[in-house]
Protein backbone atom coordinates (compact mmCIF):
# COMPACT_ATOMS: atom_id res chain seq x y z
CA UNK A 1 0.00 0.00 0.00
CA UNK A 2 1.55 3.24 -0.65
CA UNK A 3 2.02 5.72 2.01
CA UNK A 4 2.44 9.46 2.46
CA UNK A 5 3.30 11.89 5.12
CA UNK A 6 2.60 14.98 6.15
CA UNK A 7 3.32 17.64 8.66
CA UNK A 8 0.41 18.20 11.74
CA UNK A 9 0.65 20.93 13.47
CA UNK A 10 -2.34 19.68 15.73
CA UNK A 11 -0.14 16.73 16.66
CA UNK A 12 3.26 18.60 16.16
CA UNK A 13 4.89 16.19 14.35
CA UNK A 14 4.69 14.21 10.74
CA UNK A 15 2.06 11.71 9.71
CA UNK A 16 2.06 8.85 8.36
CA UNK A 17 -1.01 7.51 6.30
CA UNK A 18 -2.45 5.64 3.61
CA UNK A 19 -1.86 7.38 0.42
CA UNK A 20 -6.05 6.81 -0.38
CA UNK A 21 -8.52 6.57 2.21
CA UNK A 22 -12.43 6.12 2.25
CA UNK A 23 -14.30 8.22 4.44
CA UNK A 24 -18.05 8.04 4.94
CA UNK A 25 -18.67 11.34 5.52
CA UNK A 26 -17.38 15.13 3.34
CA UNK A 27 -16.73 18.39 4.61
CA UNK A 28 -20.46 19.80 5.15
CA UNK A 29 -22.09 16.82 6.28
CA UNK A 30 -24.45 17.19 9.39
CA UNK A 31 -23.25 14.19 11.60
CA UNK A 32 -24.02 13.08 15.31
CA UNK A 33 -21.94 11.45 18.01
CA UNK A 34 -22.83 7.85 17.64
CA UNK A 35 -21.94 7.86 22.00
CA UNK A 36 -22.47 11.16 23.38
CA UNK A 37 -25.12 13.61 22.98
CA UNK A 38 -23.63 16.22 20.38
CA UNK A 39 -23.50 17.03 16.81
CA UNK A 40 -21.97 19.10 14.35
CA UNK A 41 -21.16 19.77 10.20
CA UNK A 42 -17.83 18.62 9.24
CA UNK A 43 -15.12 21.47 8.05
CA UNK A 44 -11.87 19.47 7.75
CA UNK A 45 -11.21 15.48 7.63
CA UNK A 46 -7.45 14.05 8.81
CA UNK A 47 -7.11 10.36 6.97
CA UNK A 48 -6.34 9.06 10.32
CA UNK A 49 -5.41 10.26 13.87
CA UNK A 50 -3.45 13.34 13.63
CA UNK A 51 -3.72 14.75 16.82
CA UNK A 52 -1.19 14.78 20.01
CA UNK A 53 -0.99 11.27 21.94
CA UNK A 54 -1.88 13.49 24.99
CA UNK A 55 -4.91 14.10 23.79
CA UNK A 56 -5.63 9.95 22.76
CA UNK A 57 -4.39 9.27 25.50
CA UNK A 58 -7.48 11.03 27.45
CA UNK A 59 -9.44 8.98 26.22
CA UNK A 60 -10.55 6.01 28.79
CA UNK A 61 -9.02 3.10 26.87
CA UNK A 62 -12.22 0.97 27.05
CA UNK A 63 -14.03 3.56 24.48
CA UNK A 64 -10.61 4.94 22.80
CA UNK A 65 -11.22 4.40 18.81
CA UNK A 66 -8.39 3.08 16.45
CA UNK A 67 -6.05 5.53 15.26
CA UNK A 68 -6.23 4.38 11.48
CA UNK A 69 -9.36 5.49 10.64
CA UNK A 70 -10.86 8.97 9.05
CA UNK A 71 -10.63 11.52 11.81
CA UNK A 72 -13.56 14.82 11.59
CA UNK A 73 -12.97 18.06 12.79
CA UNK A 74 -16.62 19.03 14.12
CA UNK A 75 -18.17 22.48 14.60
CA UNK A 76 -20.07 21.15 17.16
CA UNK A 77 -23.29 21.91 19.78
CA UNK A 78 -24.77 20.20 22.16
CA UNK A 79 -27.51 21.66 24.91
CA UNK A 80 -24.93 22.96 26.89
CA UNK A 81 -22.49 25.24 24.64
CA UNK A 82 -21.16 25.53 20.98
CA UNK A 83 -17.31 23.86 20.49
CA UNK A 84 -14.75 22.09 17.81
CA UNK A 85 -14.88 18.23 18.01
CA UNK A 86 -12.40 15.92 16.94
CA UNK A 87 -14.06 12.73 15.96
CA UNK A 88 -13.04 9.15 14.53
CA UNK A 89 -15.40 7.84 11.83
CA UNK A 90 -16.87 4.42 13.87
CA UNK A 91 -18.05 7.27 16.08
CA UNK A 92 -20.25 9.05 13.82
CA UNK A 93 -23.66 8.27 12.10
CA UNK A 94 -25.64 11.18 9.72
CA UNK A 95 -27.46 13.20 11.61
CA UNK A 96 -31.59 12.29 11.49
CA UNK A 97 -32.92 15.83 12.37
CA UNK A 98 -30.77 17.13 9.07
CA UNK A 99 -31.19 20.40 10.39
CA UNK A 100 -28.70 23.79 10.35
CA UNK A 101 -26.17 23.66 13.11
CA UNK A 102 -26.14 26.91 14.83
CA UNK A 103 -22.37 26.71 15.93
CA UNK A 104 -21.64 30.49 15.69
CA UNK A 105 -18.60 29.81 13.15
CA UNK A 106 -20.79 28.06 10.87
CA UNK A 107 -20.89 30.68 8.77
CA UNK A 108 -17.18 31.52 7.90
CA UNK A 109 -16.87 28.02 6.46
CA UNK A 110 -20.00 27.78 4.60
CA UNK A 111 -22.16 29.38 2.34
CA UNK A 112 -25.79 28.06 3.17
CA UNK A 113 -27.76 24.85 4.58
CA UNK A 114 -29.48 22.88 1.80
CA UNK A 115 -30.82 19.18 0.97
CA UNK A 116 -29.45 18.30 4.72
CA UNK A 117 -25.58 19.57 4.41
CA UNK A 118 -23.80 22.76 4.09
CA UNK A 119 -22.50 24.03 0.85
CA UNK A 120 -18.61 24.96 1.28
CA UNK A 121 -17.78 28.91 0.71
CA UNK A 122 -15.56 29.36 -2.29
CA UNK A 123 -13.08 30.95 -0.67
CA UNK A 124 -12.43 27.90 1.67
CA UNK A 125 -12.08 25.77 -1.80
CA UNK A 126 -8.78 24.95 -3.77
Amino acid sequence: MERAQYFSAQAGRTIDAPRRVKSRFAIGDVVKHRVFDFRGVIFDIDPVFANSDEWYEAIPEDIRPDRNQPFYHLLAESDESDYVAYVSQQNLVTDSVSGPVSHPDVHQYFEHFENGRYRLRRSMTH
